[in-house]
């Protein structure tokens, strides 16, 4: 069998909601050269027989695992076998629109030294309506980014879906992988990882579609504050002192991301209906002034991931 150029990582978890969307969106793109891993992490519903079914339609392998527990885990299991040179993630319930890997393989053979390729995706709900678009704060192609230039805005707050980055499998994998212990910033501090080590390059287009709805393991597990709060810490931290810039520079980058978090914070807290901790949202605002303020607003895309799950929420509960 030919290499495929393309590997298409799916951890799955009873998703049989979705799925079917999901794996219809990669059949439609007819495009050869695509491998796509599923690993299934103990479902109790028809996920498995939903990919099953799809065998003879894909070029896909399934690997049923005991209960892990962690998405994390199952997509570093799908990297570890994955073929081609360059890598995605597809979650059981995104979406990849019509003719997404047509421009992708056309931006890949175009700009052969590119490292990582992003791409805004649009919102939808649970219902598959669109709901808002979730664009990139980076300049578009043709421009190729270092990461003295990727790295600023993305340090602000995670502006990538799930399903928009493709990237080279050797980088995912001299990275690390996703960190399994982040349950709700692994994406986050794997595209940072990714962004840091090479080149990136942002498509103008969204080509994928990012679902939101309450049953997302990243909605459900919020509800612990102090975790999810000291996850976004630790990418910070993480990934701050590779910021080549100069004090000043890195001072805003600081303080607009400080602000990313004490907001996601009192969404999270009012969405689950605990006490949002203003004092701290006060004291981060203080501090980031209107220069960080407009770093925050500008590459958090805020207004772009509330409005979504707003419309989502009044699709749902007219």
């Amino acid at each position: 069998m030919t290499k495929p150029w393309l590997s298409v990582l799916m951890p799955t978890y009873n998703g049989a909601s979705y799925l079917r969307d999901s794996l219809d969106s990669v059949v439609e793109q007819a495009h050869s050269g695509v491998e796509c891993i599923a690993v299934d992490d103990g479902s109790g519903d028809e996920t498995v027989a939903i990919l099953d079914s799809y065998r003879n339609r894909l070029n896909l392998t399934v690997l049923a695992r005991e209960r892990v527990g962690n998405w994390v885990a199952n997509t570093n299991f799908a990297l570890e076998r994955a073929q081609a040179d360059f890598t995605c993630l597809l979650h059981q319930d995104d979406v990849w629109m019509p003719g997404r890997l047509d421009r992708i393989k056309d931006a890949v053979t175009r700009n052969p030294t590119v490292d990582l390729f992003v791409h805004p995706v649009w919102f939808i709900d649970g219902a598959g309506r669109r709901v808002g678009r979730w664009n990139c704060p980076l300049p578009k192609e043709p421009t190729v980014l270092d990461p003295g230039q990727a790295l600023p805005r993305l340090l602000t707050q995670n502006f990538i879906g799930i399903p928009a980055p493709v990237f080279r499998t050797r980088m995912a994998r001299d990275v690390g992988g996703l960190d399994e212990a982040l349950w709700n910033t692994a994406d986050w501090d794997f595209w940072l990882k990714l962004a840091a080590a090479g080149s990136t390059l942002c498509l103008p287009d969204p080509l994928a579609c990012f679902r939101v709805h309450s049953e997302a393991q990243t909605v459900r597990r919020s509800s612990d504050i102090t975790d999810f709060r000291r996850q976004h810490e630790l990418v910070l931290e993480r990934h701050l002192p590779k910021l080549s810039a100069p004090g000043v520079r890195r001072r805003r980058v600081w303080r607009a991301a400080e602000l990313s978090i004490a907001v996601n914070m009192a969404l999270a807290s009012r969405y689950h209906g605990l006490s949002p901790d203003w004092a701290a949202l006060a004291s981060a605002l203080w501090r980031a002034r209107p220069t960080g303020i407009w770093h925050y607003w500008r590459n958090s895309r805020i207004g772009e991931r509330v409005a979504a799950r707003l419309r989502a929420r009044k699709l749902t509960f007219p």
